[in-house]
């Protein structure tokens, strides 16, 4: 699975049939759905109709109303909702870097995301964002939408500069009525992130920071006379790199790191880490897991 192959096979798609985002806070939306929501009481409680659309669980066709009006209808219950989830996906030139490439895991975690969100009939949004919204798919449900998000995943190009702030606050589609939004970043922005995060609380999202960096940035192993280049700014800077500079970067990355865990705990935003060298079924079965992002 990769640049050059599909993201995601079928047989890792059956692993995902089990698991369901899970979010900590009621959500409130528009439609039925599987979410709790605060605004009636239990969700045993029968509340309404609607059509059914392909994707339903058949268990929730009301046959009676079949039977009346020849037309099928899903039963409601007072506290499921459907919810909003939108997956930013940076698509900045930074994030197609590293060996492995960045760019691979971000877009297979997109995938996954989105299939979930899917199977348990949630609406689901997917956006690039690099200095500005690059593109968007807005948000739809049914779990025949997969493949239609699966290629729009495939065909996201990688380039230009990240601002994370500009981006998401350029957004057309997030609305201040509450959801999930989930951002797989490597966090190389130039207006940084701390803005762009909060601006999506004060949207009322339940917000996911999924920071993804190369083996690489985590640990150097450089030496020598070397010229950088910036893959974003194009700016170029000649080094020399000694046990005495690769220290002081790992200091630096340290207190970068644990600058962005202080944040987002003290913000209640969950934040995972990963290294592009991880497999994919590591960062979905064990650190989404372990975050409590997936259940």
């Amino acid at each position: 699975m990769g640049l050059d192959g599909p993201l995601l096979d079928q047989q890792f798609l059956k692993r995902l049939d089990r698991l369901a985002l899970n979010a900590r806070m009621a959500i409130k939306g528009d439609m039925g759905g599987n979410r709790k929501s605060r605004s009636k009481g239990s969700s045993i409680e029968f509340s309404d109709f609607r059509e059914y659309i392909p994707g339903d669980d058949f268990r929730r066709i009301d046959w009676n109303a079949y039977a009346r009006f020849e037309r099928l209808f899903v039963k409601l219950f007072m506290e499921e909702r459907e919810v909003n989830i939108t997956v930013f996906l940076d698509v900045s030139a930074s994030m197609n870097w590293g060996q492995p490439n960045k760019g691979v895991l971000a877009k297979q975690l997109a995938a996954v995301l989105v299939y979930i969100a899917l199977a348990n009939f949630d609406r689901v949004a997917v956006v690039g964002i690099q200095d500005k919204p690059a593109t968007y798919l807005p948000y739809f449900s049914g779990k025949q939408g997969f493949w239609r998000a699966l290629k729009f995943i495939e065909g996201l190009k990688f380039g230009g500069k990240t601002s994370l702030c500009s981006a998401i606050k350029e957004c057309p589609i997030l609305k201040p009525n509450g959801g999930i939004s989930i951002l797989i970043t490597d966090l190389f922005s130039k207006d940084g992130y701390k803005q762009a995060l909060e601006y999506l609380q004060y949207l009322k999202q339940e917000v996911t920071l999924i920071h993804l960096m190369a083996p690489q940035e985590l640990d150097p192993e450089l030496s020598g006379s070397l010229r950088l280049v910036d893959v974003e700014g194009e700016e170029a800077k000649d080094v020399i790199v000694t046990p005495g500079v690769l220290k002081a970067y790992r200091k630096a990355l340290d207190e970068f790191l644990n600058d962005v865990r202080a944040f987002c705990y003290a913000r209640g935003i969950n934040y995972i880490l990963a290294s592009s060298a991880a497999s994919l079924e590591q960062v979905v079965f064990h650190n989404l897991m372990k975050l409590g992002l997936v259940r």
